[in-house]
């Protein structure tokens, strides 16, 4: 398997649970900035973008498009992603979960919160990795957080809409803690980025970003997820983002399917 990440890449990321990866898709950027040109043009019915309520700017969002969007689909099967997500989680394949485009127009007061992308998930198992790729430089004020070793807690948090709504009734979540109001308690990893760099993170790794306000620029990211060889169904009552529709699998089978390429291994 032929990547350009050391084993000291890979231990970081298996400590801290998320890592820069400076320049990995340079390549790609051009090309999926015309994907997302084209994905914002015609977005898919599972656009969720948000308007903000002060008048801001929106913050666009989209899943799930690397079967019509010809850019993606390029991205997901020859691009460096899958071996270099297969190298960090440790695991002899990479199988393609899904994509995501986050667009944060200049001013947008929109903030991500904290929170961990595994208990949307309709998966689970140890080895995941998501590439959140910028395609326009991204100071560093702007660009996303990451908790350093909280893929490690041993635990799911309970997962929220941007409302601060609970997406799942009476589930036995955690709360999870008030990061901003201890912040001087956690390491945050949070980077300056250019164009193609990597941020790669693992599901459990509680991350978030702030808004766009006194930037003059869009923050275009394309992210783009990955499993490994433990990866297993969860069935969610069909929740969850995104939410999958026509799916047989049950809970505890391997992730597997047309929807879910294994591209190595």
């Amino acid at each position: 398997m032929n990547t350009s990440i050391t084993d000291a890449t890979v231990e970081q990321y298996a400590v801290d649970g998320a890592v820069i990866l400076p320049g990995l898709f340079a390549d790609w950027v051009a090309p999926l900035q015309r994907g997302v040109e084209t994905l914002m043009s015609d977005p898919s019915p599972l656009e969720r973008s948000y308007q903000p309520t002060d008048g801001t700017a929106r913050f666009f969002q989209d899943l799930c498009n690397w079967q019509r969007i010809d850019e993606f689909q390029d991205f997901v099967f020859n691009s460096p992603a899958a071996a270099t997500a297969a190298r960090l989680m440790q695991s002899d394949s990479g199988r393609f979960f899904h994509d995501h485009v986050l667009v944060k127009e200049p001013g947008t007061s929109i903030v991500t919160p904290w929170h961990q992308d595994q208990p949307y998930y309709c998966t689970d198992g140890r080895q995941s990795v998501s590439f959140w790729v910028p395609l326009d430089e991204v100071p560093k004020e702007t660009s996303l957080r990451c908790i350093a070793g909280s893929h490690r807690w041993g635990k799911d948090h309970r997962p929220k809409r941007f409302d601060g709504s609970n997406l799942y009734e009476n589930d036995d979540y955690e709360e999870l803690p008030d990061i901003d109001a201890n912040i001087d308690q956690y390491r945050v990893l949070q980077w300056a980025l250019q164009p193609g760099d990597a941020v790669a993170f693992n599901f459990r790794c509680v991350h978030g970003a702030a808004a766009n306000t006194g930037q003059s620029n869009r923050r275009r990211a394309f992210s783009a997820r990955w499993v490994g060889d433990d990866a297993v169904f969860v069935d969610r009552g069909g929740k969850g983002s995104p939410p999958f529709k026509g799916l047989t699998l049950k809970t505890g089978d391997p992730l597997d399917g047309p929807e879910f390429p294994r591209v190595v291994g």
